[in-house]
């Protein structure tokens, strides 16, 4: 008996293995692509923020130890070339990432000393308490304790983090609000210092009013010592023109 005529008419279908394969097929799906692919790094201030924020991110991660080049270079999609050509050190790209990233808070000028430090301190408690800053300070200060060079550089990005309270000290003393022999570097550590403390040596929360209470008792008069009252001349009150912001934190005349 015969076949069909239209079944002898068509062509046969080649086996699987002898068929091309379809250009969808060579594609690699994202799951096969490596994590977080990107494109080469360029030039230009785009590329180098890249860098700094892959730099920020391995050290958050992976701490100091996994802090290298090569790993920056990874996360930032970059060779290690291009790093290098930048920043000769890792240090060097360390100080610039934690330079560029925590930028010093904007000076306020309330006219008041008291309210321009609260919304100074008030910033720096959501900085510690909100974002990846205590970690990576953590991890750069590990790191200029092993590097000289690099305690340099950190004493100097430091240094201008407490500008913005010297300033407001400085203007306060300017206006009258505070003496005139007011010693604005002790007076920022006391300002600052209750906030670290807390958080990198105690590990204690910091509490919602401790901004106005640090504020308060370093910016307020003490008592007289009751010890020493016998030798002190209450005729004439010492420095009544300071006002109630009169305090005893004053410059050393040695």
């Amino acid at each position: 008996m015969a076949g069909n005529p239209r079944e002898r008419a068509e062509p046969a279908v080649p086996p699987a293995s002898a068929r091309p394969r379809a250009a969808a097929d060579t594609r690699r799906t994202p799951a096969d692509q490596p994590a977080k692919a990107r494109e080469p790094i360029s030039r230009g201030d785009g590329a180098r923020q890249r860098v700094l924020q892959a730099a920020l991110e391995v050290l958050d991660e992976h701490g100091l130890p996994g802090f290298t080049m090569e790993a920056v270079a990874r996360r930032a999609g970059a060779s290690k070339t291009t790093l290098y050509r930048r920043w000769p050190t890792v240090g060097a790209l360390l100080i610039d990432a934690m330079d560029a990233t925590f930028q010093p808070f904007p000076v306020p000028d309330t006219g008041r000393v008291d309210t321009d430090l609260a919304q100074l301190l008030t910033a720096f408690v959501a900085l510690l308490e909100h974002t990846p800053f205590p970690r990576l300070l953590a991890a750069f200060i590990d790191a200029a304790e092993r590097d000289p060079a690099l305690a340099t550089l950190h004493a100097d990005l430091t240094q201008r983090r407490r500008e913005p309270l010297l300033i407001v000290l400085a203007r306060a003393r300017e206006r009258g609000q505070l003496p005139g022999d007011l010693d604005p570097e002790v007076t920022t550590d006391l300002l600052a210092g209750p906030f670290f403390y807390r958080r990198f040596i105690a590990h204690r929360p910091i509490p919602p009013d401790l901004v106005h209470d640090v504020i308060t008792h370093v910016l307020t008069p003490r008592a007289p010592d009751t010890a020493n009252e016998h030798t002190t001349d209450h005729s004439t009150p010492a420095h009544t023109s300071a006002g109630p912001n009169h305090r005893i934190h004053r410059r050393s005349s040695t």
